[in-house]
């Protein structure tokens, strides 16, 4: 999954980045509202934590001109603002959750993944992907083959989920750079082949073909 913070407090901003990183998530962050605009409304986001207090753009305007465009994307308000008129105001330009500094952390996490949750597996959808004998649940972050558990670090599991959600298509390596680290990344791209190698010592080495100068492909199960 990959987020976006929109946060001119550089060091709560980077500090969440870190922190969600850690939790398996690629981040990508900017400090200005009008910068934090062209991001959010030309990547491929997956949520937006978005600060009201924005040089440039205030998130209000920010958040409204995505949804006037015709962005979905989730979007999380921060503001050190605790009054109910700026809740409102919030959640009337199209956020879909709103938190008030200082926050926990923990319920920071929290909030995200419902929001992950309600986008991604909403409309009675199970967020359990289910291919043969391999069980990913996307909500738990658990991963079950032949029916014992198999466990995964946070980025091997992102990786798996992306080939998941794709399964029988070919996924590229840049894609999966995309969405599994973040926008920023430049080290070395060969790293997914290192994934894709502990994922099939891991799981079943049949289970993710390697196609030929295109990417990766993760055998649906019949």
């Amino acid at each position: 999954m990959r987020l976006l913070i929109v946060e001119d407090e550089k060091r709560l901003a980077l500090s969440l980045a870190k922190g969600l990183t850690a939790e398996g998530y690629a981040v990508d962050v900017v400090h200005d509202g009008r910068e934090g605009l062209h991001r959010a409304g030309e990547g491929s986001y997956d949520l937006v934590i978005l600060d009201i207090m924005l040089p440039g753009l205030n998130g209000y305007r920010v958040c409204a001109a995505l949804r006037a465009a015709g962005h979905e994307v989730p979007i999380l308000m921060l503001t050190a603002k605790d009054g109910e008129y700026d809740e409102a105001e919030g959640l009337d330009t199209g956020a879909d959750d709103y938190l008030t500094k200082p926050f926990s952390y923990v319920v920071l996490v929290a909030r995200i993944k419902a929001l992950l949750r309600r986008r991604g597996h909403g409309a009675g959808a199970s967020p359990v992907l289910e291919l043969g004998e391999l069980r990913i649940d996307t909500a738990a972050h658990r991963v079950f083959l032949d029916g014992g558990e198999v466990t995964l670090t946070a980025k091997e599991f992102s990786v798996l989920e992306q080939l998941a959600l794709r399964a029988g298509e070919v996924v590229s390596k840049a894609q999966i750079l995309e969405h599994v680290w973040d926008f920023a990344y430049d080290g070395d791209p060969n790293i997914v082949e290192v994934y894709v190698s502990t994922l099939r010592r891991k799981l079943d080495a049949g289970l993710i073909r390697t196609v030929r100068g295109a990417g990766y492909r993760l055998e649906t199960g019949g």
